[in-house]
């Protein structure tokens, strides 16, 4: 890892509803937390998650397989409404805008995971699946001088063996999702508004492709639409400290 990276500060960011996470090259895994670096009971961390269990009206927000150009269009419509997200990136896009990353830190978002060539990890060898991740989380860690935090594969391909040995080997989570407008298949602008909007629910992660501009086209209806019912957005990281099961 490049040593003259340095962390990016979130000062300007709002905290966690329940506590700041560290950030940089030297961050924590969620196993390594302890008593000693924070002034909490850690949370107990599983190896996967779906959604979380909250009495509150919160959802994470997240977008896979970016960053590409109109990804920037994406964070000038979160960061007017003020909303945090999180980006499950594919190493080799990071490459070619790494400002885009260091954008989405600086603006309170978190960075996920999503291996270095799109690969479906149930497809394919350890020693593969532990390139894919480690080279992503590499590039992630040069780009921005933060390191992920959690993972989530391509396709929700993974066994749940990988996923034991993942979070072990690395200390990421594996995210899927509870609500999947199906984005992917191009539906239209008001129908993946309209599924997305649907299949929010407190605790809920909603699963978006920043890849298709008609996905991002989609964003401010969804935003606005849930924004009026009472939800909260959050990172994955902060869901994942919410949850009350």
């Amino acid at each position: 890892m490049p040593s003259q990276v340095k962390p990016i500060s979130l000062t300007a960011a709002e905290p966690s509803p329940r506590y700041q996470l560290d950030i940089g090259l030297d961050a924590p895994t969620w196993d390594q937390y302890t008593s000693e670096i924070a002034s909490f009971a850690p949370p107990k961390i599983d190896d996967t998650y779906f959604r979380i269990k909250t009495s509150e009206k919160v959802v994470a927000l997240t977008f896979d397989d970016g960053p590409v150009s109109h990804t920037a269009t994406l964070l000038d419509m979160l960061k007017a409404r003020k909303v945090k997200a999180t980006f499950y990136v594919v190493g080799n896009m990071v490459r070619h805008r790494p400002q885009m990353l260091r954008r989405m830190i600086s603006e309170g978002h978190e960075i996920g995971n999503h291996t270095v060539t799109h690969a479906i990890l149930s497809k394919h060898s350890r020693d593969k699946v532990k390139r894919e991740l480690q080279q992503a989380h590499d590039q992630i860690v040069a780009a921005t001088g933060v390191a992920p935090k959690t993972m989530r594969p391509p396709g929700g391909g993974i066994t749940k063996e990988q996923k034991k040995w993942v979070f072990a080997e690395f200390g990421y989570p594996t995210i899927m999702w509870s609500c999947d407008p199906m984005d992917w298949k191009k539906p239209g602008v008001s129908v993946v508004a309209q599924r997305t909007i649907q299949g929010a629910s407190p605790g809920g992660i909603l699963l978006l492709h920043d890849l298709h501009k008609s996905t991002v086209d989609a964003v401010p209806t969804i935003l606005d639409t849930l924004l009026g019912q009472g939800y909260r957005f959050v990172t994955v990281s902060e869901l994942i400290a919410m949850d009350e099961s």
